[in-house]
């Protein structure tokens, strides 16, 4: 018998777990809103029916009353006119009006009691009501931006953050080969620039030395004799004024110089 109790409040737990599941918040607050709506208006329905019954009780008292009254000035008037037994007759009918009308009055009283205790609890249902209708807003809201939570939260775990970031670093490792290549070239550039300069200054510097190995080579002229060292300076300095051969040497030099910036 124990095994079958645990077996049976396994399987109404299993249930309860799966109807609460079940139960979306947005509609089991507007059902529970339409169900105090449904109530209201049974309550009004209520309180009608508990009006019209008071406003009738009223009515038949007021009549009993009136007749109790009538019937006891007919009495009066029969006792003037000496007629003991139609005096007799008509308090009769005026003690039965006026028992009527004081049960009536009762009645009335209860009705009234009734009626203002309906009417209080249907002022109460409709505060409720409201109140109701306004945290129903609010559950809803909460119940939303808690279901978009939910969602961001299993849309951010789907996201294999791994991968991403794979993608970022591996972005980043050929970004910093482009600019590694890029520098490369710069500084490739900037050296042949510079290898191209060090071989004119290394041309000049050659054809400079081949030059003077050449003067050195050249025998000097013998001294003229019976001269003056007046004439021999002249004659020194008519020699070293520039001839057509230097002119020529000097052109071709710079037309070679001409071919190797064209060159660069």
């Amino acid at each position: 018998m124990g095994f079958l109790d645990r077996l049976g409040r396994v399987v109404r737990a299993n249930l309860n777990d799966m109807v609460s599941k079940a139960e979306d918040p947005e509609k089991v607050l507007e059902q529970a809103v339409a169900d105090m709506g449904e109530s209201l208006v049974q309550l009004r329905q209520s309180v009608a029916r508990a009006i019209a019954a008071q406003k009738k009780t009223e009515q038949q008292y007021n009549k009993n009353k009136i007749e109790a009254g009538n019937w006891q000035k007919r009495a009066e008037l029969a006792i003037s006119k000496n007629d003991e037994a139609l005096a007799r007759e008509a308090l009769v009918r005026k003690k039965t009006f006026a028992d009527t009308a004081a049960v009536l009055e009762q009645q009335l009283a209860q009705q009234n009691q009734q009626v203002k205790v309906l009417k209080t609890n249907l002022m109460a249902l409709e505060s409720k009501i409201q109140e109701a209708k306004t945290k129903k807003d609010m559950l809803k809201a909460r119940a939303n931006a808690a279901k978009a939570n939910v969602e961001l939260q299993s849309t951010m775990n789907n996201i294999d953050s791994s991968s991403a970031m794979g993608a970022f670093e591996k972005m980043e490792d050929k970004i910093m080969e482009l600019e590694a290549r890029s520098e490369a070239v710069n500084v490739i550039g900037s050296s042949d620039l510079e290898q191209q300069f060090a071989q004119l200054e290394a041309s000049s510097t050659v054809d400079d030395e081949l030059a003077m190995l050449k003067a050195a080579s050249q025998p000097a002229a013998p001294a003229l004799e019976g001269s003056s060292v007046e004439e021999i300076q002249d004659q020194s300095s008519a020699s070293s004024e520039p001839t057509e051969e230097d002119f020529a040497a000097v052109d071709a030099e710079l037309e070679e110089l001409r071919a190797q910036m064209k060159n660069m």
